[in-house]
This record gives structure tokens, C-alpha cells and sequence, in this order.
């Protein structure tokens, strides 16, 4: 059975009302995703960054994908090839010659805070980087959805912090934003052992939900469609596991909690 069919069979669409302890909890419409506040606790994981390893290059991504696509790819960044610098999956490793970089890592070289204080996780971090010029070779974070990778890490440290395990009964919710064809809402449910297939469902574009949640309210997740990170509300034994986990980067945003 391939992940397609078997996400399909596992997550059914559910009642569009089940979201709507959300908007009471968050009083927002959940346009770009709801907003939790923390329960008790919360930590935000923030999206994997990519580095070459030729490292960035003197151009911004923009000026380069132009200059491809001009056929003068070449005389701006010789040594990359635009084969793996540009139109790689979204959501997933982007190359053999491309290793992760955390964000504190990169803050420390840039001079900048791993996320500037008062604000989100989003395409305001690294102010040392102008806007819209993130470099050739320096893959900006995926805003609105995690890499498979940190998507599948976090359903298993959810799973160790849920009493239930692999049966906790979840619901997944799809911001309308992610299907701007038919711009409605998706809420699906299933059990948490089958939420890594989620990142496979033929009707959702391989976007990670906006929120997921046990049913029992235990945790909520929100990966809001305009951040690059995703926040973890829920139980402070589960918040100390995204903290000190070796595998994704997650920090705590107290004037975001």
C-alpha cells in the first residue's frame, strides 16, 4: 500500500466544528492557523536551513534564479550548479552537498539573535540579511510547513509525551490558505501513530496541518502559514523534549508563549 493510500484511508475528513474550541481558545478566524497560548508550557521548533557546501554565494537567490532562467547563471555564481540550488521538493533534504545549519549556528555568524526579541520566527529573523536577498546557497527556511524529517521527529516525541502513545486519537487542521483553489477548510482525523502519513495525503499538497491536536486537548501544535516555525503547546515534560532534542531546533520565545 503506498503513503498516499494509506493516508487517505486513515485520515477522513471530520466536522469543521471540531476546530471550533480553537477559535474560543485563540479568538481568531485560524486563517493562517490557530495561535495557541501555551498549555501549560510551550516551545517553538524552528525550520530546517540548508547550507551548500560551497556556502552562500555573493547573489540572492532572486538575482540568481533570474540570471538562470536569462542563461547568465553562470557569470554570476560559477561554482553552483542550478541543478541543486534551484526547484528542489519542498519538505525535503535538498542534496547530498547541502548540510543543515541551525539557526543559532548561523545567528552567531551573521551577529544576529536566533530570533530577534518581541517578534516571530519568519522572514524578519537575520536582519542582517536584507529582505528578499536570502543568498544562492543558504536554503531559507520552509515558511508554513515542516520538513518531513522534523515533521516525523516531532510525531515522535508526541507520541513518548501522550498517555495514550501511538492510539491518542488526533485531529489535523488545513488553514484554507493551503488550498487556495477551492479556499476551504480541512479537518481530518486519525490516531497519532498514523500522523508521519500525513505528509503524504493526496489532498493535501504535502503541507503539514496547520494545527494538530489530541483530541483530548493534551497538545496542540500550530504551524501558521506566514511563520518558520512551528509552536509546541502542551505539557512541560514534552516542551523539555522538543528543548533538548538532538534532531530539531527548538527554542522558547517567552514574549511569544
Amino acid at each position: 500500500m503506498s503513503a498516499e493510500v494509506r493516508a487517505a484511508g486513515r485520515w477522513p475528513l471530520a466536522d469543521h466544528r471540531e476546530a471550533d474550541w480553537l477559535r474560543e481558545l485563540t479568538a481568531d478566524d485560524g486563517l493562517t492557523g490557530f495561535m495557541p497560548p501555551g498549555l501549560p508550557d510551550a516551545a517553538w521548533v524552528l525550520h530546517a536551513m540548508y547550507e551548500h557546501e560551497l556556502g552562500p554565494a555573493d547573489v540572492s537567490y532572486r538575482e540568481y534564479r533570474r540570471a538562470v532562467l536569462n542563461g547568465r547563471g553562470a557569470e554570476l555564481a560559477p561554482d553552483l550548479d542550478p541543478a541543486e540550488v534551484l526547484g528542489h521538493p519542498t519538505g525535503e533534504h535538498p542534496g547530498p552537498r547541502w548540510h543543515r545549519r541551525r539557526w543559532a549556528e548561523l545567528a552567531r555568524r551573521f551577529g544576529d539573535p536566533t530570533v530577534p526579541e518581541g517578534l516571530f520566527p519568519c522572514r524578519t529573523s537575520f536582519p542582517s540579511i536584507p529582505s528578499g536577498a536570502w543568498p544562492a546557497g543558504l536554503q531559507a527556511p520552509a515558511e508554513g510547513h515542516l520538513e518531513r524529517a522534523d515533521w516525523n521527529r516531532l510525531v515522535d516525541l508526541l507520541t513518548a509525551h501522550s498517555p495514550r502513545g501511538a492510539d491518542t486519537p488526533c485531529l489535523a487542521y488545513y488553514s484554507p490558505l493551503l488550498r487556495l483553489a477551492e479556499f476551504e477548510v480541512h479537518i481530518r482525523a486519525g490516531v497519532l501513530g498514523d500522523a508521519k502519513d500525513l505528509y503524504d495525503h493526496p489532498d493535501e499538497d504535502r503541507w503539514t496541518p496547520s494545527n494538530l491536536w489530541a483530541r483530548d486537548r493534551t497538545w496542540v501544535t500550530c504551524t501558521d502559514y506566514d511563520l518558520w516555525a512551528t509552536k509546541v503547546a502542551g505539557p512541560a515534560a514534552l516542551v523539555e523534549s522538543l528543548l533538548g532534542d538532538a534532531e530539531v531546533e527548538a527554542v522558547r520565545l517567552p514574549w511569544a508563549a
